[in-house]
């Protein structure tokens, strides 16, 4: 790559044809969000399994986890736009599993049905909350990142995220 500075290691990419040229840093980052996503996956599904509830999926740990946020009853549409999901099919079949298990209660408004937390859901997100203290946070302090560091990385990744969701809006038009 001869945007490659003398000195530096190579990039660590997951398709080397998509890191060819101008902008080849982007895979770079694409991969980072890979191999990320998948980490961030796997630690939730295994939290929660140490929290008490072995077979739930990482979907299905964040719409508990986003039902329960602020104690405020929420919509099928309301859940899937603040986890930027597209399909709202597969939340919905999370909410029925959630339900299914006892953590949601649900209640139809007119044509809508809110859901909120029931207590064992309550309950099970403050085991989760004291797992991911002891096993993540802990070490997380250790480290050499602030809080404003996160914070900076977080905001950097919301920016992102709208430029990824306008690219894909550009692609499905041509």
């Amino acid at each position: 790559m001869s945007e490659q500075k003398p000195g530096n290691s190579p990039p660590i990419v997951s398709s080397r044809h998509l890191a060819e040229g101008a902008g080849w840093e982007s895979s770079e980052f694409e991969y980072g969000l890979i191999i990320a996503y998948n980490g961030f996956s796997r630690w939730m599904t295994r939290c929660m399994a140490a929290a008490g509830q072995p077979e739930m999926s990482a979907l299905e740990i964040l719409v508990l986890h986003n039902v329960n946020s602020r104690d405020r009853d929420k919509r099928l549409t309301d859940i899937a736009f603040l986890l930027n999901v597209e399909d709202s099919h597969t939340v919905n079949y999370a909410l029925r599993k959630l339900l299914k298990l006892g953590l949601l209660e649900s209640e139809k408004r007119g044509k809508e049905v809110f859901y909120r937390a029931s207590a064992q859901g309550r309950a099970l997100c403050e085991a989760y909350r004291q797992v991911r203290q002891q096993c993540l946070l802990d070490g997380l302090g250790r480290m050499d990142i602030t809080g404003e560091d996160l914070r900076e990385i977080a905001a950097s990744l919301r920016a992102l995220s709208g430029l990824y969701d306008q690219a894909s809006r550009a692609a499905a038009s041509l």
